[in-house]
């Protein structure tokens, strides 16, 4: 949960111009399509808040931009189930307790930012085929 902040906050700054790094990393891109990129990373992370605070941790939400709408992005199927076999792996090797709890689940419910079409695998996605 801390990373995921950290490294929406870090999204937050590159959208913003404030840092020099990360900003070539493939994941901005789905923040970048959308029409107001700030207010995009600002309504991600505000639900990340809101399940952080649900699980005891205190993230300070002053740390978001204070954007007023709340955009709903597009995401595909294809690129959810991507991203879910990839924790799947990483939890695997560095927590096999939470890997088993989790390893049938078919795919995750979709952060409320995000409505879920079909589709394939984002194109901007680094996968084993891409170069």
């Amino acid at each position: 949960m801390v990373a995921l902040w950290r490294e929406g906050l870090l999204a937050q700054k590159v959208l913003q111009g404030q840092t020099r790094g990360y900003r070539s990393h493939p994941q901005l891109a789905r923040f970048r399509a959308q029409e107001d990129p700030l207010a995009a990373i600002a309504a991600y992370l505000r639900e990340v808040r809101v399940e952080a605070v649900r699980r005891g941790y205190s993230f300070d939400p002053s740390r978001v931009y204070p954007a007023a709408a709340a955009p709903v992005m597009t995401e595909t199927q294809g690129q959810v189930d991507h991203e879910w076999r990839h924790l799947l792996e990483k939890l695997q090797r560095r927590s096999p307790v939470l890997f088993d709890a989790h390893r049938y689940a078919r795919s995750p419910e979709p952060h409320p930012c995000f409505r879920i079409v079909p589709g394939p695998v984002a194109a901007w996605e680094r996968t084993p085929s891409s170069p």
